[in-house]
């Protein structure tokens, strides 16, 4: 079961951050958390990782319609997207795929927020490839 949009860019990770933010915003998204994965592994458990964050991303108007169609559907909210390096010169940018919901809840309702979700956040990351 594949769950995730994965695009990878030639550029360096701090720049792709930003424009990931950007496009994110564009499609109506806001970024509720930031987990700088690479500085808590390292703090926590002394291991190196690559630069690595996870923003958690919000559409409010969709995540109320996701939550009146199933109060449960916050334990996948919001929607992650994760930025990574990929080795010197690139960087992998990866959205939660939103159909995840629509196959873990029994809410039909959830069909037409998470067709919404998907389409913004693939505009999103077709921003960042075009």
């Amino acid at each position: 079961m594949s769950y995730a949009m994965t695009i990878r860019l030639s550029a360096g990770f701090a720049p792709t951050v930003e424009r990931v933010r950007a496009a994110l915003k564009d499609q109506g998204f806001g970024v509720l958390t930031e987990i700088d994965m690479r500085a808590t592994l390292h703090e926590k458990l002394g291991v190196d990782l690559e630069e690595y964050v996870i923003l958690g991303a919000c559409n409010p108007p969709l995540a109320h319609r996701a939550m009146e169609a199933d109060r449960n559907i916050g334990l996948l909210l919001p929607c992650n997207v994760v930025v990574r390096a990929d080795g010197p010169d690139a960087t992998l940018v990866q959205a939660m795929d939103p159909q995840v919901m629509v196959r873990l809840s029994d809410a039909a309702e959830l069909r037409e927020v998470a067709d919404e979700a998907t389409r913004r956040l693939r505009a999103a990351l077709d921003t960042l490839t075009g």
